[in-house]
């Protein structure tokens, strides 16, 4: 059983946790998608001018997956979601620092 004084400091480190800039948007490469359409999200979702977007698709293709934004989890949960409902393999994941 935990103390009061415990729970509150797990719940101060797990918030301080997602409000950390700690976080990323991994994108990953499919055979489905094309390069137009990643580019049209990560400009309208991720906010990228066209030529981030054309190189974070490129690194993309070429290596697999890239991490294509970085920030908190909470502001990021809503983007990434976002672009998996328009179709690419996207995930949330929080940036070792081992």
């Amino acid at each position: 059983m935990w103390s009061n004084k415990e729970l509150a400091a797990e719940v101060e480190a797990i918030l301080s946790d997602q409000s950390a800039r700690n976080w990323s948007i991994v994108l990953y490469n499919d055979d489905i998608n094309t390069f137009d359409w990643v580019i049209d999200c990560l400009v309208k979702y991720c906010n990228h001018d066209v030529v981030q977007a054309e190189q974070c698709a490129y690194f993309v293709h070429t290596k697999g997956k890239y991490a294509v934004k970085f920030g908190d989890k909470i502001k990021l949960k809503p983007i990434c979601e976002t672009l998996q409902e328009k179709g690419l393999s996207a995930s949330l994941e929080k940036i070792s620092n081992e």
